[in-house]
Parts: structure tokens; sequence; C-alpha cells
């Protein structure tokens, strides 16, 4: 089933939003190719044709008609409130296509402690004070807590941190 066959319509100021999305070359590209999804769907276009059009499987288009048909009530009238910008009904259009929030544990880490850890583990062992040619993952583990970087990490942890992908 497409949008079109489950009777959605589409508030003019949510299809501005989705057109210039669906044309845009700054912005995500996901967020660009559900845009494409949802307009499809609306114009009808069945979710193998998609799949085709956008070189994706079909459950891609499939599982954001799903997720479009449980926002578009919320969207319309948020848009055909007088009193919603057009900053926010834009806002309210990308919430509905972004990811869901997904399970599991939070990273322990921050980007700015993850890069301080790269940084320490580029330097040379004598700017540490350490008597040694190469700092082991124990050591490194050791001198980013005693400098603050992290209140505690298992040497384990730290070598996999750094090790390339």
């Amino acid at each position: 089933m497409n949008l079109r066959d489950a009777g959605v319509v589409l508030h003019e100021r949510i299809r501005s939003v989705l057109d210039r999305l669906s044309r845009s070359r700054t912005e995500e590209p996901r967020l660009v190719e559900r845009a494409a999804i949802v307009l499809n769907g609306v114009g009808g276009m069945s979710h193998v044709e998609q799949g085709r059009l956008l070189g994706i499987d079909r459950q891609r288009p499939r599982r954001w008609t799903v997720r479009w048909i449980e926002a578009i009530d919320r969207l319309t009238s948020a848009a055909a409130d007088g009193d919603t910008s057009d900053r926010q009904v834009e806002k309210l259009v990308f919430a509905a296509l972004s990811d869901e929030r997904r399970s599991g544990t939070p990273p322990k880490f921050t980007a700015e402690q993850l890069t301080r850890l790269i940084a320490l583990a580029c330097e040379r062992p004598e700017a540490s004070n350490i008597p040694v040619n190469r700092l082991t993952p124990a050591e490194l583990a050791r001198e980013a807590v005693k400098r603050g970087i992290v209140e505690s990490i298992s040497p384990r942890h730290l070598e996999s941190l750094l090790q390339p992908e």
C-alpha cells in the first residue's frame, strides 16, 4: 500500500518542506531519500517502484510509509494551525523523517574525551614521565585517569577505542 491508497493528503506547508528537502544537496542523504519516499508514495508509486527508482530495497519505502502514516495527523494539525511558524513545521517534518532513538547503553565517553584519549595515545611517553618507548594500554588508561580525561577506563576498552576499523 502506498500513501495515496492510505488516503494521505499533504498540507501545502508540509509538501513545500518535503519538496525542498527531496531536492537538497546539503541535508543528510537519508532525510532526502525519506522525503522522496513520502512524495512518491503520495503520488501513488508502489514500494517496488520506489525501490527501483531510488536504488533501495522495497522494505525501506514500506517502513517510511508506516511511520509517515503514524505522524501525518500531528503534522497536518501543526501545519493548519496559523500560530505554527514555517520553521516549526519544517522541524516537525524533519523529526518525523529522523531515526527513532535506539535502545541500548548510551556512549560512555563524549567526543571530546575520545579526542583527548587519541591525543594522549599519540604523545611520546616522555611527556608523561614514563621511561618506556611505547605506552601500553594499561599505562595509557592510568595516565588518562591521572590527567582527568576520564573517571575510569579499562585497558581493554581503551585499546578497542584506539584500534582502526
